[in-house]
């Protein structure tokens, strides 16, 4: 990597853009983070895909940049995983040259795609690129539905204008999806996240626990408008 260029923005609305770094290798991992960092990002990194997938729902960050060759899944693999329920912008980087590992990364979901090795000017400018063609979160942390509303700056769920009190679980599964409203997130994904990867057949649990929320926030728990149920596969928030 190499570059000419100083001072690009890694800021969205007065905050700190937040990229996801996804690599096996570690020292091309230290060279990003330090080198986004001091270009003003938030820098997070995975080294395998299963701690990216975890990364990418729990933690949502603007944008993820992702390796194709993983140790334990494909990137193209982990790409599909995010886009199941994830509009986040990722550029894939790979030391694939060929047109058809471009195709396939960009038929799985990717926005742009940069070979290795690549000039971290590049690199940059395609960040850039991809934010832009994004709204800024910052913007709009508030959702609300009918009878409820959402702060996820504040991690704060009010109802009729008072404050609800929901425990850990139930905000990490109500945050997970409120921020993919109307996509079906699914069951494997909501217990992977919340849970971890030795609960992914548990599907009881989210049960109990998505009849708690809707007891405490639909108007009538018996006939959600808004924590919906997808049978078999997960659930969905309609906002």
């Amino acid at each position: 990597m190499n570059s000419d260029q100083a001072g690009s923005s890694g800021t969205q609305g007065g905050r700190r853009t937040s990229v996801l770094v996804v690599d096996d290798d570690p020292h091309l991992l230290k060279a990003l983070r330090i080198t986004l960092q001091a270009h003003g990002y938030a820098v997070e990194s995975a080294s395998d895909g299963g701690t990216a997938v975890r990364a990418a729902s729990h933690r949502p960050p603007d944008v993820m940049i992702l390796d194709l060759g993983l140790p334990d899944l494909d990137g193209a693999e982990v790409l599909r995983e995010v886009r199941r329920w994830s509009n986040l912008p990722v550029l894939v980087l790979s030391a694939r040259h060929g047109s058809s590992d471009k195709v396939d990364a960009l038929d799985a979901g990717a926005d742009d795609y940069i070979t290795k090795p690549f000039g971290l000017d590049e690199l940059l400018a395609r960040l850039r690129a991809l934010l832009r063609r994004v709204p800024d979160p910052a913007s709009a942390p508030t959702v609300a539905a009918s009878s409820f509303t959402v702060d996820l700056a504040q991690r704060q769920v009010t109802r009729d204008g008072d404050v609800v009190r929901l425990t850990p679980t139930e905000w990490n599964i109500l945050e997970l999806l409120v921020r993919n409203p109307a996509r079906l997130v699914t069951q494997q994904q909501l217990l992977l996240d919340v849970w971890g990867p030795a609960y992914q057949t548990e599907a009881n649990y989210l049960r109990v626990y998505m009849a708690q929320l809707r007891r405490k926030l639909e108007a009538d728990p018996g006939k959600p408008r808004h924590l919906l149920t997808e049978p078999g596969v997960g659930y969905r928030f309609m906002p």
